[in-house]
């Protein structure tokens, strides 16, 4: 019997690590989150709009790395809740622009802790936290090039 190439410990392959931290980052995120009534993909999109407002469904997609299907529920859910109003665009009717609603805007302050709380609760310093941040974009870009 021939023995198959070895792939190492499931512990051993990046992919894993990037997937564990993923899922560690929604955990970390839920109970700062919940008091606000967002879920964590929620609040990305809110981060995306608070940036810069009237952003259409495709432009939130290419940022968030997601597709209008996914995106498009997630956006209506937003909507019933009130935090965004979608509209058809006047100039282009194909596109669909996201606007904030007053609550959707005011949960920007509400939210403003979020990010130095987790920060802290990480214990590592601004610096170090942007290198890494740094070589996980890097390296998203990387893995989104060799797939072209």
């Amino acid at each position: 019997m021939t023995q198959s190439p070895s792939c190492g410990r499931l512990e051993d392959n990046l992919c894993f690590a990037v997937y564990a931290a993923n899922h560690a980052f929604t955990a970390a995120y839920k109970p700062l989150l919940e008091p606000l009534g967002l879920t964590y993909p929620q609040y990305l999109v809110l981060l995306i709009l608070w940036e810069q407002e009237g952003r259409t469904v495709k432009e939130i997609g290419a940022r968030l790395h997601l597709d209008s299907g996914t995106l498009t529920p997630l956006l209506k859910r937003m909507e019933a809740n009130g935090l965004l109003r979608r509209q058809r665009d006047a100039e282009d009717e194909r596109q669909v622009r996201i606007s904030l609603t007053e609550k959707g805007a005011s949960l920007r302050c509400q939210a403003a802790s979020i990010r130095a709380n987790l920060a802290c609760s990480l214990n590592e310093t601004e610096d170090a936290l942007g290198a890494l941040r740094d070589a996980l974009a890097g390296l998203t870009g990387k893995l989104r090039g060799a797939g072209s």
